[in-house]
């Protein structure tokens, strides 16, 4: 789609998402104050650049966002959920950690390590909380 007039419910855009765990919690992030769900929890990450592998995208995202290197990514899943303005197809990528280094919000967003059940209780995106019951939790 080249026009901002064109129907925006046509528009899809694919964005990867981190699926990180550190023994038993996994890791989540806010959407960062003035983004579309600001405040939201998420499985942290962002969309696909021309060109970019999958793969490429989930590390190009983390490092630019929480300063982050992770490695080895892998599609777990792919979730797609409608927005009235658009339309997101997820890939959920599982990724390692080495512990070289720890995410430091670079945009203003809040982060943590949540179990299952702490991750269910939270207030988060749409799209992320259909897929916190798919993903597998140690």
């Amino acid at each position: 789609m080249s026009s901002s007039s064109e129907n925006a419910s046509n528009l899809v855009l694919d964005v990867c998402a981190a699926v990180v765990f550190h023994g038993r919690r996994v890791f989540l992030a806010t959407r960062h104050p003035g983004a579309h769900l600001s405040g939201k929890w998420e499985f942290p990450g962002g969309k696909l650049e021309a060109g970019e592998s999958l793969e490429q995208c989930i590390l190009r995202e983390l490092k630019e966002e929480l300063g982050w290197t992770l490695h080895s990514p892998r599609e777990l899943f792919q979730l797609t959920h409608s927005y009235p303005e658009k339309t997101v197809r997820l890939h959920f990528m599982l990724c390692a950690d080495d512990g070289a280094d720890s995410p430091v919000p670079k945009e203003g967003q809040n982060c943590g390590w949540f179990t299952l059940q702490e991750a269910r209780s939270l207030e988060m995106a749409p799209a992320d909380r259909a897929a916190i019951e798919k993903i597998p939790f140690p």
